[in-house]
């Protein structure tokens, strides 16, 4: 005979010290935890809400724009973007994507053009990343200028700041990264190519990335707030690809 053992934690601080507390209308199991003092119910049923709004959100993120999401699946843009904030609140940092740092990794620097509600309002995003595990260590929105630059280095991983990188010769990246450790290389040495090989794939799953688009972003908070979730769902799968 096969015995199997679940150990239920409390979905709001993960404590195991929980205690049955009856049922709710739906007849649903209620706990309450003696370490938070929360109410819950113990297995939360999926709903067909919840798995259209999964839905939703991933055809938000597979290049459709958001005006494109509220007409076919007859929901507002605002709600979506409710959705969307919800759910980035339970992803991890995006350092907890990134796996573990090894000697001998190389990052790879660029920097993307993009644009805010109008063209004249440039918005470069700038990443950083490791060449091993395809992964996005670090990443800035900003100008074209050695502040953002600066922001993007402190994003980094001090673990990962000691690595060698490749970049091209922007200024900017000479001015603030470690000249013992950084070289700035043109594109024909192939040494930035997987940096720009991830930009394509950020253009053709984010329709505000594309280089002629009506799909840009109103705000400077949603497009960072899609760029973010964008990066960190990509660490995930990528990270998963590299253990793999």
């Amino acid at each position: 005979m096969i015995q199997v053992t679940i150990t239920y934690q409390c979905r709001v601080c993960g404590s195991e010290s929980i205690v049955r507390n009856g049922t709710n209308k739906a007849g649903s199991q209620q706990y309450h935890c003696k370490t938070c003092g929360a109410y819950r119910v113990l297995m939360p049923k999926v709903t067909e809400n919840a798995k259209r709004r999964e839905q939703i959100l991933q055809a938000y993120r597979e290049r459709a724009s958001l005006r494109g999401v509220a007409r076919i699946f007859g929901v507002s843009r605002h709600r979506v973007m409710q959705w969307l904030e919800a759910h980035l609140r339970r992803l991890p940092s995006l350092l907890e994507t990134l796996l573990p740092k090894q000697r001998g990794d190389i990052l790879e620097l660029d920097e993307a053009w993009s644009f805010v509600c109008q063209r004249c309002n440039k918005r470069w995003l700038w990443t950083a990343l490791c060449r091993r595990t395809r992964q996005i260590v670090g990443f800035a929105i900003g100008n074209r200028d050695e502040a953002t630059c600066k922001r993007l280095w402190k994003s980094i991983p001090p673990a990962y700041r000691r690595c060698r990188s490749y970049s091209d010769f922007l200024k900017a990246y000479q001015a603030v990264l470690p000249k013992r450790t950084h070289h700035p290389v043109g594109k024909e040495t192939g040494q930035t190519a997987h940096q720009e090989r991830w930009y394509l794939t950020l253009r053709q799953r984010l329709a505000r990335f594309v280089r002629k688009t009506l799909s840009f972003s109103k705000s400077e908070r949603n497009h960072e707030l899609v760029t973010r979730w964008f990066i960190i769902q990509y660490n995930l799968e990528a990270g998963v690809s590299a253990v793999c």
